[in-house]
């Protein structure tokens, strides 16, 4: 990390030194609304949190986060950071994106941080990770934080690969927010189990999920 301030240059072309983090912040952003990619990529090295998770969503915004920076920003000592990496994570394209880091995602399902393991199983799911539906329905069934089951339970539905459907249906028995997650997910799937399922969330304690079973019973028609 660098000592916090860093060489800048004013309207003049004199170089001034950016010592306030709030400045940097603001340089930073201002260079993701440039599509000024050396700009930003200062941020991502920069002594104070706020800047580099800056950089990460600057990057993000011209579509030059690559797989790399996601990857170590998903092991950067601010969870402020992790955050932000696992959040942008769902539109990163290229080179390992597919591999390496669907990969760090999994691994960012057992951060510290219960907003972190949110972004990171969001992510996952918006990018449709088949390898990550056991780990995302462990965590599903087993973490502490509701925030990071219903995360989860959002996340295997989006995928909505078959080997999902045990854990979804098993959050139908977790407390309400994630039942109602667990309800809408299962319109990703068909069968007798799902019929069941959706018969016994229309008469559930919670008339969020007895909304949602009812339309996904009775859709409407055109």
């Amino acid at each position: 990390m660098s000592d916090g301030a860093r060489p800048a240059s004013d309207p003049t072309g004199e170089t001034v030194e950016l010592a306030d983090p709030t400045a940097r912040r603001v340089e930073v952003i201002t260079a993701g609304h440039l599509a000024d990619e050396a700009g930003a990529r200062r941020g991502l090295s920069d002594a104070s949190a706020l800047v580099r998770s800056a950089a990460i969503g600057a990057l993000a915004r011209m579509k030059a986060l690559g797989t790399q920076e996601v990857v170590d920003a998903l092991a950067d000592p601010s969870p402020t950071v992790r955050r932000r990496a696992g959040t942008e994570a769902a539109g990163v394209g290229g080179r390992g994106s597919r591999s390496v880091l669907v990969t760090a995602l999994i691994a960012a399902l057992d951060d510290p941080d219960p907003l972190v393991v949110e972004s990171a199983a969001w992510s996952l799911g918006e990018r449709r990770s088949v390898r990550a539906v056991g780990r995302l329905a462990e965590v599903a069934r087993s973490h502490g934080d509701t925030r990071c089951r219903e995360a989860c339970v959002a996340a295997l539905g989006a995928v909505g690969a078959a080997e999902a459907l045990p854990a979804i249906l098993d959050a139908l028995s977790d407390k309400p927010t994630v039942r109602r997650r667990a309800a809408v997910a299962l319109a990703a799937f068909d069968g007798p189990d799902v019929e069941a399922a959706l018969q016994r969330c229309a008469h559930d304690h919670d008339w969020q999920v007895r909304e949602v079973a009812e339309i996904l019973l009775d859709p409407p028609t055109r």
